[in-house]
């Protein structure tokens, strides 16, 4: 009987105070246990340190490691010393605002129990707008669309991935470090996986879900991030134009998804709310 690949779940964290503990209680409840649970802290400001240090304290049992990144400032080198650290066969990368399906560990191990796959990622319930289930058959559609139009270059979502620990040594000393946070860190991954010859696939049933919250960065700001993919692309000399294709899809649902995100936060707001509670 082949013995479960172990499944290490990196989590970069900078003043995630908001978001961190639903985060990691989300991967501590896995119909699979994860190998270990490991929040990268980068200078955070904020009760993020604090936050890790009671759920250690309440689940004492817990393969729950707290690990400080304070060299330098930025999620690569925070992502970098995450992985570094990791000790199980696979390596998840997850945002600290992602809440894993309880069946995410479990779906990573039987994606890699495939030894072609180097790299995994999965579609996301954007947990934090109406119709969720709706929009993860949607995310699912979409990025099952992409992926047709890219053929045989598969993409890597940061908050939603896993990658083979032997894939991550094969890269680590080719990723950018992009010093001047002009990249998509993740879409880096995904050109030196291709470039390496290394194997990605898109597992629908690997589901995280994330927050929306981009969504409420202004138009100008917005336009900036998806910009990220193509100045991505130039800096790695990759001239095929369907590789723009979520940069395409990210700028097209804009304006639905702010509409949407405007409506969920005007019925929240005029939904009557118990005595005593919190909006």
């Amino acid at each position: 009987m082949t013995t479960p690949l172990a499944v290490s779940i990196v989590i970069p964290a900078y003043n995630e105070e908001s978001t961190i503990e639903p985060c990691v209680l989300a991967a501590l409840a896995q119909t699979v246990p994860a190998h270990e649970i490991i929040v990268v802290d980068n200078r955070s400001t904020d009760r993020t340190a604090a936050i890790v240090a009671e759920l250690q304290a309440s689940h004492p049992d817990a393969p729950l490691i707290y690990l400080p990144q304070f060299d330098e400032q930025g999620l690569v080198p925070t992502r970098n010393a995450g992985l570094d650290a990791a000790t199980g066969d696979v390596l998840g990368r997850i945002d600290a605002d992602s809440v894993l399906e309880p069946n995410w560990v479990e779906e990573v191990q039987k994606a890699f129990a495939d030894p072609e796959v180097a790299a995994a990622t999965g579609p996301v319930l954007y947990y934090d707008m109406p119709l969720r289930r709706f929009g993860l058959k949607a995310d699912d559609t979409l990025r099952r669309a992409i992926l047709r139009l890219a053929r045989e270059y598969h993409f890597v979502f940061g908050s939603n991935m896993a990658l083979r620990a032997s894939a991550w040594q094969a890269i680590r000393g080719e990723v950018c470090r992009d010093e001047d946070d002009l990249f998509h860190e993740d879409i880096d991954i995904s050109v030196h996986l291709y470039d390496a010859g290394l194997t990605a696939r898109y597992i629908p049933t690997m589901v995280a879900g994330m927050s929306a919250r981009r969504i409420d960065d202004s138009p100008r700001d917005y336009y900036s991030y998806v910009g990220r993919f193509d100045r991505t692309y130039t800096h790695h000399g990759v001239r095929n134009r369907r590789l723009r294709a979520p940069a395409w899809v990210f700028l097209a649902v804009y304006p639905v998804a702010k509409g949407l995100r405007w409506g969920q936060g005007e019925w929240d707001a005029r939904r009557p709310q118990p005595p005593g509670s919190r909006r």
